[in-house]
């Protein structure tokens, strides 16, 4: 029985929506609060928008929520190169920079994850502290065989899929809807909770999946960058969260051996949209984190 998640959506009428030019390319960052700066990466196949609770939280708790569409997705440009984490990173700083904020904490989610480790790794005297959930990072993780179980293959066949060139789009051009979906069925433990339709549509504009796919076919490059990262590990206070229904405890395996400072923790009763799905226990583990705590 799909148990339905009856707490009211946050009022994100006050939040403030900024476009920041990097490089002659739009980024778009929606700011919530006052206080400590916090920058806030989605994964795919989702934008800003799955953060909303989190921002509300961190705006009521002396924080400065800055959500952003990373290139490529949402309401940012799509440029058509450049999604390596790496430069991925090097870019959400220079936005950052440019709100005025040099040093920051940073929370990632999915794909997120990985730009916030290239983040932490790459500008490790930038951020203070780094909050991660729902992934494993390429290059640091062992890679996966092909020839798993289905209900391991149901989080797995997509990294192969999206990498491919031009088939990705052939496919799935026109049939966004059928395509997130699938995702978004397969990937939630509670998909009511999850703002489907508000993915959908920003996925179904011009160069939407596109930009998406641009991250799993620069993986090669990330992984590569991330093998010269390991050789140095992440010195500020990590927290990894996984999901009981999706990752589990796989975010701190993958960085067990890359942070000095880790901690993990494993929500329950939770699939993969994570900031969604329990936004109430998230919180619950974030909040004090990012604050210092414990």
């Amino acid at each position: 029985m799909t148990i339905r998640n009856d707490r009211p959506h946050p009022d994100t009428s006050s939040f403030t929506h900024r476009y920041v030019r990097i490089d002659g390319h739009r980024v778009h960052c929606v700011c919530a609060g006052h206080g400590r700066p916090v920058l806030l990466i989605p994964g795919w196949p989702q934008t800003w928008f799955a953060w909303r609770h989190v921002m509300a939280a961190l705006a009521g708790h002396g924080f400065m929520a800055i959500a952003v569409d990373p290139p490529g997705t949402g309401h940012s440009d799509r440029p058509q190169d450049g999604y390596d984490t790496g430069s991925i990173a090097a870019t959400l700083h220079r936005v950052m920079q440019t709100l005025g904020h040099e040093r920051y904490q940073v929370v990632g989610h999915d794909v997120g994850m990985w730009v916030g480790y290239a983040l932490a790794s790459d500008f490790p005297t930038v951020v203070q502290r780094l909050a991660v959930t729902e992934a494993v990072i390429p290059g640091l993780a062992t890679a996966p065989s092909i020839f798993v179980p289905p209900e391991q293959n149901v989080f797995l066949w997509h990294f192969l899929f999206n990498q491919l060139a031009d088939l990705p789009e052939a496919l799935t051009g026109g049939r966004e809807t059928a395509y997130l979906s699938y995702v978004f069925d397969t990937w939630s433990h509670h998909r009511d909770r999850v703002a489907t339709r508000v993915y959908i549509e920003a996925y179904s504009a011009p160069g939407g999946l596109r930009g998406g796919f641009a991250y799993y076919r620069a993986i090669p490059e990330t992984i590569r960058q991330n093998r010269v990262r390991a050789g140095r590990k992440l010195e500020m206070p990590v927290l990894a969260i996984g999901a009981e229904f999706a990752t589990n405890d796989a975010p701190l395996l993958t960085l067990r051996d890359h942070a000095t400072n880790l901690r993990g923790a494993i929500i329950p009763d939770c699939g993969h949209f994570i900031m969604e799905e329990a936004d109430q226990a998230f919180i619950a583990h974030l909040l004090p984190f990012l604050d210092g705590g414990h």
